[in-house]
């Protein structure tokens, strides 16, 4: 059985895993194949600070918040291993600061130690007067997705670099069932009027005196567009815009210049810091992730198509939860194909 995965980001190639680990000795022959324009260090996932944590408030969309736990659980359970070191993941505490007081968020269960902050903390951060405290992980792009492909390609799963212009074009060529992971490049495989851009900018400064994150919200600006600060292994991220319906790929200075000037006022250590790089990208905004199987009517036979996209700017956060879901989709396609032993699905 072949399978064509779409995209080598997060979602694709933790997708490709996911089929692997759970169906490599139940389909045989079962050959994955990663097709995509863009690879590491140039995808969406590798810029990104690889911080996990939602967007505070899932509104009542559980299904994610439980591909968000399953994912932090996964990546928690390689602490007690080296192997952590060589995928990018590690704990890192800091504090979410809000304008106002607000309900806990809707992952305050799943991270380590959530508490309030207290008076004595607050009193650090001027112009905020509510917040939380608690430890999460870092699981950072550059180092992971090395180590995915790197996971993969020692169990055969071949990477051609390829843009797909249609999912024909890889029906036409054999693949049994296509996995479409593209991101925001999903729009250009099929309509999808839900799909928005996200611009996102950030700098990577040098400052490793900085040891905590720090995620500010302002319910007036909106999710990303105000201060964030994340230290990685080497490098502090400091964002953040977040432009919808903006497809501009480019960094630009006005915004440098305003992502600078507010994070310095949250942080004024900043201002010795030694700026790296900029840097800017597209999440892909959905309402909610679209994760689902899709049978397209073509000649001469259908195409199995399941869409995984649409993770805005929580990717790394929920990747692992939602490579599951679809490899369990993809395991609804093997046993109506009869391509499997059938108990043991």
């Amino acid at each position: 059985m072949r399978v064509a995965v779409i995209g080598a980001g997060v979602i694709g190639l933790s997708t490709a895993q996911s089929i692997y680990e759970q169906y490599h000795s139940i389909v045989t022959p079962l050959i994955i194949e990663v097709y995509a324009d863009c690879f590491t260090p140039l995808t969406t996932s590798d810029g990104a600070a690889g911080f996990w944590q939602p967007y505070l408030y899932d509104k009542g969309n559980i299904q994610e918040t439980k591909w968000n736990k399953e994912t932090f659980d996964y990546l928690l359970s390689f602490l007690s291993s080296p192997e952590s070191v060589k995928m990018g993941v590690f704990l890192q505490s800091g504090y979410n600061l809000c304008t106002e007081p607000c309900p806990d968020p809707s992952f305050k269960d799943i991270v380590l130690g959530f508490r309030q902050l207290t008076e004595r903390e607050l009193q650090l951060f001027p112009g905020y007067n509510f917040g939380w405290f608690n430890t999460a992980l870092m699981v950072e792009g550059k180092t992971y997705l090395p180590w995915l492909t790197d996971w993969l390609q020692t169990r055969g799963v071949k990477f051609y670099h390829r843009k797909i212009g249609s999912f024909k074009e890889l029906a036409e060529t054999g693949a049994d069932v296509i996995v479409n992971c593209s991101g925001i490049r999903s729009r250009e495989l099929q309509a999808d009027p839900e799909l928005k851009p996200g611009r996102g900018q950030i700098v990577k400064v040098d400052a490793p005196w900085l040891k905590h994150w720090i995620c500010t919200h302002n319910f007036t600006a909106g999710t990303y567009n105000s201060p964030y600060i994340i230290p990685g292994s080497r490098l502090v991220t400091v964002g953040g815009v977040f432009q919808l319906g903006n497809w501009n790929e480019q960094s630009n200075s006005a915004d440098h210049k305003r992502i600078w000037e507010n994070a310095c006022q949250l942080e004024p250590s900043l201002k010795h810091a030694r700026i790296v790089e900029d840097w800017s990208g597209l999440r892909p905004v959905r309402s909610k992730v679209r994760l689902e199987r899709e049978t397209i009517q073509s000649s001469p036979t259908p195409i199995e198509v399941i869409h995984n996209y649409g993770h805005g700017g929580f990717g790394l956060t929920i990747h692992r939860g939602c490579a599951q879901e679809a490899a369990r989709l993809f395991g609804q396609i093997v046993e109506q194909k009869g391509k499997g032993p059938k108990a043991r699905l």
